[in-house]
Parts: structure tokens; C-alpha cells; sequence
């Protein structure tokens, strides 16, 4: 393998051309599921994304909270023109650094340097992929660039448990979320929506199960009839 010069960083992505955050975690769990909703723009709800609207909604209209070393900020506006991503943070804890260390925002009013602390939540519980992971680490990356400081970890915080797991977000996660981000924005340009492949863990909760028909050996339609007539055309004979 010859080694050449590292490649260049992507250029930043204009303002009027950010995609929606919440797409890489969609990517990321499916990418044809990512197609359907963002470029097909087709949506369909079902228990478990109606209990996931109510959970974000009741985070959301909560009070800003203010205690001596931890503020908390809801339905925070960010954007990273690196990732080319915009959206909306679910909660911001701003943990107040130790007087000298100063790896944290200043932000007016409010005394001494302040690191942002994003979480994200969830309605269900921990999973094995890293779809929720990604979308918490976007928005960290958000809060770095805005801010112009490091935000070494975040949270996510999962309905079903009750319970808020901690996330280190660590190179390879860093480099997961960048490469998901580069990867479905070129999918959304080529407006290409890939095949359905079924994987019963993730298909059976999907509210898009019935539209993306993952189980039809062939998914265009009209090559799909096509086979039917067929079919039937043999089976009842000259």
C-alpha cells in the first residue's frame, strides 16, 4: 500500500444546505429507512414512535433549571457546517469547570467556564447497535464547533429503564458519527433509496415496515406484478 498525503478535511457545508441531525441516527440503525423518511419524505407513526414524540415533548416543555455548578438548557438549537448537520438538543447540562480550568465556554452572566453536557432521550432501552450514540455525538460535535470547546462525553437517557447511560465519546465513535454523516449525505443527493433487506430485530418495531415490504422478494412494483401475472398465467394453463 502506498501512503500519500492525508485527505483533506471536507469543506464546510453552507448554511442553506444542512440536513436534519436526527437522520444519522436513522442512518445509521437503516439506511433505507433513512431514504424513506428523508428523501421519499414518507412518515408513518406507530406506539413506539407516538410514546417517543410524547417522552421528547415532555423534556422539552420542562423549566431551564439552575443549580450552583449544573445549568440545564432545553430544545437547544445547534448546527455543525462541518457534519453539514442542524437540529435541536433534547436537554443541555452546562457543568461549571474548576476555577483555572479554562476548557469551557464563557457565557455571559454567568461566572467561571462552562462545559456543555448533552443527553439525549429515548423511549425505549440500550440497544447493541449505535444509531442513539451517533446522534448524541453529533450533537456534541455541534456544541464543539459553536462553542469552540471540547465536550469529552454525553448521556442518554432511556424511558423504559429509567436509567442514564454514560457516553465517552471516544475517537472511533467520533470517526462513526463523521463517516455517517459524509455517507447519507451523499445518499440523500443521489436521491437513491437502497434495497430492503429484513432483519426481524430491526424490522418488526419499524412504523415504515408496511411500506418498505422488506419480505417482497422483489421490491419494484412493477416488476412485482409482473411476476404475479406470471405466475397466475401458468397456473391456469393455455
Amino acid at each position: 500500500m502506498t501512503l500519500g498525503a492525508p485527505d483533506a478535511p471536507p469543506a464546510p457545508v453552507a448554511e442553506c444546505d444542512l440536513l436534519p441531525l436526527s437522520a444519522l441516527q436513522h442512518f445509521v440503525y437503516c439506511e433505507r429507512q433513512a431514504a424513506l423518511i428523508h428523501v421519499e419524505q414518507v412518515w408513518l407513526e406507530n406506539v413506539w414512535t407516538v410514546e417517543g414524540s410524547h417522552l421528547h415533548e415532555k423534556v422539552i416543555s420542562g423549566e431551564a433549571e439552575s443549580r450552583r455548578d449544573v445549568r440545564v438548557a432545553r430544545d437547544v438549537p445547534i448546527r455543525s457546517r462541518a457534519l453539514g448537520v442542524t437540529g435541536r438538543a433534547d436537554v443541555v447540562e452546562f457543568h461549571r469547570l474548576p476555577d483555572g480550568d479554562s476548557a469551557g465556554a464563557m457565557i455571559k452572566g454567568w461566572p467561571g467556564c462552562w462545559r456543555p453536557h448533552p443527553v439525549e432521550y429515548k423511549r425505549g432501552r440500550p440497544k447493541r447497535h449505535r444509531a442513539d450514540d451517533v446522534q448524541l455525538c453529533a450533537q456534541a460535535i455541534c456544541f464543539e464547533e459553536m462553542l469552540g470547546v471540547p465536550v469529552p462525553d454525553g448521556s442518554l437517557f432511556y424511558g423504559m429503564t429509567r436509567h442514564r447511560e454514560a457516553v465517552v465519546l471516544h475517537p472511533d465513535l467520533r470517526s462513526m458519527t463523521e463517516a455517517a454523516a459524509r455517507r447519507f449525505r451523499e445518499m440523500f443527493e443521489s436521491r437513491r433509496t437502497p434495497p430492503a433487506v429484513y432483519e426481524r430485530c430491526k424490522c418488526e418495531g419499524c412504523s415504515l415496515l408496511e411500506i418498505c415490504r422488506p419480505r417482497v422478494p422483489d421490491r419494484r412494483v412493477d416488476r412485482y406484478l409482473a411476476s404475479i401475472l406470471e405466475t397466475s398465467s401458468r397456473r391456469s394453463g393455455p
